[in-house]
């Protein structure tokens, strides 16, 4: 399979024919994540309480990080979401490297959230439900390979416990038709992406991937938690170090 973000960054036609992949692919039925996700997921069982007045960090990886990023820079709460790479050096956390799924990388957006305002398992709960496929073992959609793998790179032994008993609490209660492939390991260093994949669904909403995979979710974040749904994203401004 092709990767169909790389085909978008070529010529207009090129775009045409990655969109034809896309739908023409096995998993085309799973192309508008919104239309699976017209229910709520069960909340944590256990949660993060906030430890200060300052905000919190988290880090995600759940395929594609035009979409992760796009989905919690609609969420109230959240003060600032970067694309980058996680899980693997600094020396090769550059795009056209982290592709090629030799790197140990992830595309992963750090998120920084008021936690007075929306917790960190409030957070996971609308990742599992409207940014990820979490059943998606090293690929979400048409996106193949390690680096498009569905992971949570905990900041603390904190958030690591959390989420785990999370994903038992999903696998127990069954909600998903496979077991959930979501790793979580340790944030080992988080590198912002290059300048041009900032903000990117925002910038460009007519990008036939972008409207294909990702504009489905930031419509099932309105449907599924309409309480904490922004309809003016909170975007990355200058340096994203």
């Amino acid at each position: 399979m092709q990767n169909v973000k790389r085909l978008w960054r070529a010529p207009a036609a090129s775009a045409v024919i990655a969109l034809a992949v896309c739908l023409a692919s096995p998993f085309s039925n799973t192309a508008a994540r919104g239309a699976d996700i017209d229910r709520t997921l069960p909340s944590p069982l256990l949660d993060e309480a906030p430890k200060n007045s300052g905000p919190e960090t988290l880090i995600l990886a759940g395929g594609c990080f035009w979409g992760v990023q796009g989905v919690f820079q609609h969420v109230r709460g959240v003060v600032n979401a970067v694309s980058g790479y996680d899980g693997g050096a600094a020396n090769t956390a550059q795009y056209e490297v982290v592709s090629t799924g030799t790197t140990g990388h992830a595309e992963s957006v750090r998120i920084t959230y008021d936690p007075h305002v929306v917790t960190y398992g409030h957070l996971l709960q609308i990742f599992f439900s409207v940014a990820t496929d979490p059943t998606q073992l090293n690929q979400q959609y048409p996106d193949e390979g390690t680096q498009y793998r569905s992971e949570i790179f905990a900041t603390s032994p904190e958030q690591a416990r959390i989420a785990k008993a999370y994903i038992a609490q999903l696998d127990q209660a069954k909600v998903f038709p496979k077991a959930v492939a979501t790793k979580v390991g340790r944030d080992t260093g988080f590198y912002p992406a290059e300048a041009y994949h900032q903000n990117f669904l925002t910038l460009h909403p007519d990008s036939p991937y972008i409207a294909t995979f990702d504009l489905p979710k930031i419509g099932a974040l309105q449907k599924v938690f309409p309480t904490e749904f922004r309809s003016d994203p909170v975007l990355v401004t200058g340096r994203s170090s």
